[in-house]
């Protein structure tokens, strides 16, 4: 049996990630705690936004890396993310954000048989 996925995302996020891909390279992903823009997921180059000991990988979606603090992730280990995109203007530096376009989370909390089978998380570096 395949382990339960930390995070997904639609179909009209993958569109949106490999549009930005063209533009900038490879990205990735971390989301945000709080501060100017709330909990939101951020999308930067890779190598532009560091990621360290105090952060987990919660897994990989459409070949981009997901990541989240350590800090936050004890509130949201219970939870499943699912990456999607609206129309709109966020107020964060991640890249979408020129196109008029924002990234957010949709979130479900897992299920006792999700809760069983769930992927591993790792620390960043």
């Amino acid at each position: 049996m395949d382990k339960t996925p930390r995070v997904l995302v639609t179909a009209k996020a993958e569109e949106l990630i490999d549009r930005l891909r063209k533009e900038h390279g490879p990205i990735m992903f971390h989301q945000s705690g709080g501060c100017c823009d709330g909990s939101a997921p951020m999308c930067f180059p890779v190598g532009e936004f560091k990621t360290g000991a105090n952060d987990v990988l919660l897994g990989e979606i459409h070949g981009c890396e997901f990541f989240m603090s350590a800090f936050q992730f004890e509130y949201w280990q219970y939870t499943q993310l699912t990456l999607d995109v609206v129309e709109g203007r966020g107020a964060s530096f991640s890249l979408e954000i020129p196109l008029g376009l924002r990234f957010i989370i949709r979130s479900q909390v897992y299920s006792e048989d999700q809760l069983q089978n769930l992927s591993a998380v790792s620390k960043g570096e």
